[in-house]
């Protein structure tokens, strides 16, 4: 397994239904309390909403791979409201988008935060109603790929970084970040990311891009956002 899917970045959407308000909430989170803590936090911040529904995913996902799940139905009707959420999370993007196989998003906690507003929906209209609030907020916030990489670092100094990070992202390399030195002379270390076979192409790219002047240096194994768009 090389790589998964996850939030590009945190945000919520809102649909109604019959006057009912059900705010999705989603956040990149990396274990099982930091997603129950923002159950938590939701449900203090809306305390005079009914529900407060949930489902997570954590962990690489694919190649026989499964992340941690869990969801929760917070006093909707069993099976109405974290089940379908859950059931979003595993099918986005859904089939046929030109993504490559479905294996969903990870590294996720989805809230859905409901205001009861008179009208019983029935089972299957708080199916639709959360999944599509889910599905909403995925839609608002959009997705990358993290995939795992062997990190590396290399010196540059200040006048050629610029052009040599953005000849770098042309050439597909993820940038994973920069420290500049406190001392002008020292240089800028870049640290970029790229799977462990690919080192051979990229020692000649840096070669071919700084003329020589810089050395690639490996360093260990990590999953990394490597952008744009899942």
């Amino acid at each position: 397994m090389s790589g998964y899917v996850t939030l590009a970045r945190d945000g919520e959407a809102e649909v109604e239904v019959k006057r009912s308000r059900f705010r999705c909430t989603l956040q990149r989170v990396e274990d099982e309390p930091s997603a129950r803590a923002l159950v938590e936090r939701l449900r203090k911040q809306h305390w005079d909403a009914r529900h407060h529904c949930s489902a997570f995913r954590i962990g690489p996902v694919g190649d026989g791979v499964q992340p941690v799940e869990r969801s929760n139905d917070d006093g909707e009707p069993a099976g109405t409201a974290g089940a379908p959420m859950l059931e979003v999370l595993r099918g986005y993007p859904s089939e046929g988008s030109g993504t490559g196989p479905v294996t969903g998003v990870s590294d996720v906690v989805a809230v859905v935060t409901r205001w009861f507003g008179g009208t019983l929906l029935g089972a299957g209209g708080l199916v639709r109603a959360y999944s599509d609030a889910v599905r909403a907020a995925l839609d608002e916030v959009g997705t990358l790929r993290r995939e795992l990489v062997r990190e590396y670092t290399l010196v540059a100094s200040y006048d050629v970084v610029g052009r040599l990070e953005t000849d770098l992202r042309a050439a597909g390399v993820a940038v994973l970040g920069t420290d500049y030195a406190a001392e002008y002379a020292a240089g800028v270390t870049l640290h970029l990311g790229a799977p462990p076979a690919e080192e051979p192409r990229l020692s000649a790219l840096v070669a071919e891009l700084t003329a020589g002047a810089s050395v690639l240096r490996p360093g260990t194994e990590r999953w990394a956002d490597v952008g744009g768009p899942a």
